[in-house]
């Protein structure tokens, strides 16, 4: 398995010092929140970009790709009814398409609870028909570059809008492209009735990246869910892709979470 860190833990660090601290720590992956690069992604020029590039490469990591995408924004929603807001938010993640690939990224993760969440006054229905229309006006972006754009179903905590693997996974086979698939995230999947092990190897086929964390959210190995069947799980169904540590909780700080976190998982996984 490949490990990998998102760097949003790591505070206001600069990003030469998440490479060096994700490095140590025996990460060789770094996944980025777009915020903490700039306040846009066209406020990122392409010099830049080739910096955070050949930063993440000098510590002899890869920059995996993007997510929290809409995070820090204000304005973009997939499903709003007013279809000027859409058109805004498939042309911003598009830019942040071609962010991801500049920076060397392969994956974006659709996240972004507050901006799928169903309006007030519009039907479940109606909500699924407008954001089926925006991810499939990305895809042709999406396609162009090789990325892998893979949605994550949230806890009802979170949002109102695909809560399970199950509706991603019949959102994903709407949109019907090999490029746009699923993520799976280990707090989120706790919130469900089904055992995360049977989540993982049902939608098996469908899964591109994997957010690991605690149903406290916290790290990995930082409260009572057990990785052990997790990974046994993602191990039966092939599973090669990153896991990727994901946290809400930055306590106690951003080394220990980093550390603690791997060692955690490289005792489950290897």
């Amino acid at each position: 398995m490949r490990f990998a860190i998102c760097n949003e833990l790591f505070g206001e660090c600069e990003f030469e010092e998440v490479c060096r601290a994700a490095s140590e720590a025996g990460y060789t992956g770094v996944e980025i929140a777009p915020f903490t690069l700039g306040r846009s992604p066209s406020e990122i020029s392409k010099q830049a970009r080739e910096q955070f590039r050949k930063t993440a490469d000098r510590f002899g990591l890869q920059i995996v790709g993007l997510h929290w995408l809409l995070a820090k924004t204000e304005g973009f929603h997939v499903n709003h009814p007013d279809e000027q807001v859409r058109s805004r938010t498939v042309a911003y993640l598009n830019e942040l398409a071609e962010l991801c690939a500049d920076l060397g990224g392969t994956v974006m993760v659709f996240g972004s609870p507050q901006q799928r969440s169903i309006v007030e006054g519009l039907d479940f229905d109606t909500a699924w028909t407008y954001a089926l229309d925006t991810f499939r006006r990305i895809v042709p972006t999406i396609e162009k570059l090789g990325l892998v754009f893979c949605l994550e179903p949230l806890a009802p905590e979170e949002t109102n809008f695909i809560n399970t693997a199950d509706e991603a996974a019949a959102m994903i086979e709407q949109v019907a492209s090999e490029n746009f698939r699923l993520l799976l995230d280990v707090k989120a999947m706790s919130s469900e009735s089904t055992p995360i092990p049977e989540i993982i190897r049902k939608h098996g086929s469908l899964l591109r990246h994997f957010h690991a964390n605690d149903a406290n959210k916290r790290g990995p190995g930082f409260g009572s869910t057990d990785f052990r069947p997790i990974a046994a799980a993602l191990k039966s169904i092939g599973y090669s892709g990153w896991i990727s540590v994901e946290v809400f909780d930055f306590s106690p700080d951003p080394i220990t979470i980093a550390n603690q976190s791997i060692a955690y998982l490289k005792g489950v996984f290897e």
